[in-house]
């Protein structure tokens, strides 16, 4: 059975979609069957692998809302192979208003993705920079979850209103949600800044907090314009290769290195 990660920060800008696509990139090269679920209505983690969101007739918001099943939504990989995405887009804003007077509104993407579980051993959800009801659900269907935390000045605000939103959702609707680890993001060595921040996160959630941290990166910043992930555009990148070390941190910690 797959393990499902959402990957959280309502704060923007914090590297959630670039952790995204080449969190589950990296869990792919490895050959580890793996699925990105873009929940976010910007579309940036259907975008970032060449999906234009304009072309998508069936997404996540069509198998929440309409029904549709999620491997008729599930678009295969062209440059890996075992990669898949259940694309987004902009209709899926409507979903925040259309689920208010739905019954068990905050589990439509646990239903939706716990037919998938045994298809893939990770799943990826790419939230949304918002605590809305699309993040609740994402939260509601997950077994763990990841939140960046950018290396500048302000990381900690607004850290705090997400572990509480978490606490409220392991009580209310997902008991046996964990947090998988907080992961340091946009760090530039060269700046005590960074460090500082480093320190400070560190000291404040210790294990909690991986032990590899994202740096700044053209690559990163470059490939979704190419529609690839870092992996792909530059192998040998800093970013792709930090990528890949979290991704093999994840595995040993939940014990499933090959």
């Amino acid at each position: 059975m797959g393990k499902i990660i959402a990957i959280a920060n309502q704060k923007g800008g914090v590297g959630k979609t670039t952790t995204a696509i080449n969190l589950a990139a990296s869990f792919a090269v490895l050959e580890h069957k793996t699925l990105l679920v873009d929940a976010d209505p910007q579309a940036n983690s259907t975008s970032g692998l060449g999906i234009n969101p304009k072309n998508v007739e069936a997404g996540i918001y069509e198998c929440m809302m309409d029904g549709v099943a999620p491997q008729d939504a599930m678009v295969q990989n062209d440059k890996l192979k075992y990669l898949s995405v259940l694309p987004s887009h902009i209709d899926l804003v409507g979903a925040e208003v259309e689920m208010v007077s739905i019954e068990r509104r905050e589990e439509r993407m646990r239903d939706v993705l716990g037919k998938l579980r045994n298809e893939f051993e990770f799943i990826i959800i790419d939230c949304s920079p918002s605590l809305g009801l699309i993040t609740i659900n994402a939260l509601t269907a997950a077994d763990s979850v990841i939140i960046p935390v950018q290396c500048e000045y302000f990381a900690l605000e607004g850290l705090g209103k997400l572990l509480n939103t978490i606490k409220i959702i392991q009580t209310r609707l997902n008991p046996n949600l964990e947090i998988e680890g907080i992961l340091l993001t946009l760090y530039d060595s060269r700046t005590s800044l960074g460090n500082q921040v480093v320190e400070e996160v560190r000291t404040h959630f210790g294990k909690m907090t991986f032990n590899t941290i994202i740096p700044r990166n053209v690559k990163l910043s470059e490939s979704p314009s190419f529609g690839v992930p870092a992996i792909v555009h530059d192998a040998e990148s800093k970013g792709a290769i930090s990528y890949l070390n979290l991704a093999h941190e994840i595995l040993n910690k939940n014990g499933l290195a090959k």
